[in-house]
């Protein structure tokens, strides 16, 4: 009989602590008494067949021959296993993203050549690409809010699910439940708190299409945001975190008011002149002052307001109207010592 002849191995990588198991393909392996990965027997094996063998693979550093010996000799050709070191992750980018998954995420690290798998706690990767061996880009699947290790297999095993620096955090999908005040001036400039849920890590805050003037994180449940300048009208507020973009909430632009008319424009020192202040923008009237001295009013319509003239010193004072937009322009009304002229 002729010695044993080995033709192949598969499969031929695997990790440097061995315990792969390995067939061996080959002729003349009736009786077999052993099986060499270089100068180490393997960790057990199992004669199949004349022409298989099992192996299972001892520990191991490079590329080794594998030799299989019977009663007859020892093979001679050159089929080779390769010993493969574990890969390692050292950082994602970016590292946190929504739960609904989607998100394209840079891995970084070492011996990533031949990785079979990527997955996020136990969830494989949506999808993955080995650009190199220290480069992998890998698409995050569907996962619950919260840190999921992320690990990279190949033939020389899995690397570390316990590296903090491993972790990629989903984030839940931010909420809005309120905007104060609802409403500012066209112009801008309106400081704002946003009220919700999820709001930590914050990238945007949006009014409609344009982003907020600027804006600070305060909690995970409050943002302040400075309007940006808008035309008059409702503005859609949301706010984009790594888990995604809000909800929206409502809120309104105006114009700012101004004044065309009193009538009358003159009345007593003491207080109960009706006058009626015409203009634009008046709808949203929140107050009326005849110089710095409040006064009680009416709103008829967004031209239109009755206000009683307070008490005040003989003299002109200014009228203004107050809305969310800001002050109006100032007009002269004048009281009289004696009865009203």
């Amino acid at each position: 009989m002729a010695a044993p002849v080995v033709s192949s191995v598969s499969p031929s990588q695997g990790p440097l602590a061995g315990g792969t198991t390995v067939t061996v393909t080959g002729t003349g392996f009736t009786g077999a008494t052993a099986v060499q990965f270089g100068s180490s027997a393997a960790a057990s094996f199992t004669v199949l067949s004349s022409t298989q063998i099992s192996a299972v693979t001892p520990a191991g550093s490079g590329t080794v021959n594998v030799a299989v010996t019977t009663s007859q000799g020892t093979s001679t050709q050159s089929v080779s296993y390769t010993y493969v070191a574990a890969p390692s992750v050292s950082s994602l980018a970016p590292g946190q993203g929504p739960t609904s998954g989607g998100t394209s995420v840079t891995l970084t690290g070492t011996g990533f050549t031949g990785a079979g798998a990527v997955r996020f706690d136990a969830t494989p990767a949506a999808s993955f690409a080995v650009f190199s061996a220290t480069r992998i880009i890998a698409v995050t699947p569907v996962h619950p809010a919260g840190a999921a290790a992320v690990t990279v297999t190949t033939p020389g095993g899995t690397s570390s699910p316990d590296d903090p620096n491993t972790y990629f955090y989903y984030a839940a999908l931010p909420s809005l439940t309120d905007v104060a005040p609802p409403s500012g001036a066209s112009a801008g400039g309106t400081l704002t708190t946003l009220t919700g849920n999820g709001l930590v890590g914050a990238t945007a805050v949006r009014f409609d299409t344009t982003p907020a003037a600027s804006f600070t994180v305060v909690s995970a449940t409050q943002i302040t945001a400075v309007t940006p300048a808008h035309a008059a009208g409702a503005a859609a507020v949301t706010v984009t975190t790594p888990g995604g973009t809000s909800n929206p909430v409502s809120y309104v632009y105006l114009d700012a008011p101004t004044l065309v008319s009193l009538a009358p424009d003159r009345g007593p020192t003491y207080a109960g002149t009706a006058v009626t202040l015409t203009g634009t923008n008046l709808a949203a009237t929140t107050g009326v002052r005849f110089g710095t001295t409040a006064a009680s009013f009416t709103v008829l319509s967004p031209t239109s307001i009755t206000a009683v003239a307070p008490t005040g010193a003989a003299g002109a004072v200014a009228v203004t109207v107050l809305t969310p937009a800001g002050v109006s322009n100032g007009l002269t009304y004048t009281r009289f010592a004696g009865p009203a002229v």
